[in-house]
């Protein structure tokens, strides 16, 4: 495996925790999916949302866990790998919504953690 193939694989592992932390409504897994100051940007129900980990977190919680037979879906549209910063769309399913992510990745101490994250809400 190239270093690229190792980088994108830990990027797509970070990927993977945040989506299933979102399934699970598990704060651990989102809090190590995300840097504690990042920011969640994107319109939600007409509103314009910027939120801090603590709210995007708060916001999970509220909604709960998926059922238990829920399927997660998940599509990496691509990663772009520069040195010590990444960047990648990621379509998922979160409560019933598709969601288009953006988002951007820095190595900090040798491990990926997502600092930004831009959202669409299909209609």
């Amino acid at each position: 495996m190239t270093t690229e193939e190792t980088e994108k694989d830990a990027i797509g592992q970070v990927v993977r925790r945040y989506v299933q932390g979102m399934l699970a409504a598990d704060e651990m897994a989102l809090r190590q999916a995300f840097h504690p100051e990042c920011k969640i940007i994107g319109h939600f129900q007409g509103s314009l949302e910027w939120m801090s980990l603590d709210d995007f977190i708060g916001e999970i919680n509220q909604a709960g866990p998926a059922a238990a037979d829920t399927q997660p879906y998940l599509d990496i549209g691509y990663i772009d790998v520069t040195g010590d910063a990444a960047s990648l769309k990621v379509v998922d399913d979160f409560a019933g919504l598709r969601f288009t992510d953006y988002l951007s990745l820095l190595k900090i101490d040798g491990r990926w953690t997502i600092i930004n994250k831009l959202y669409y809400v299909h209609g």
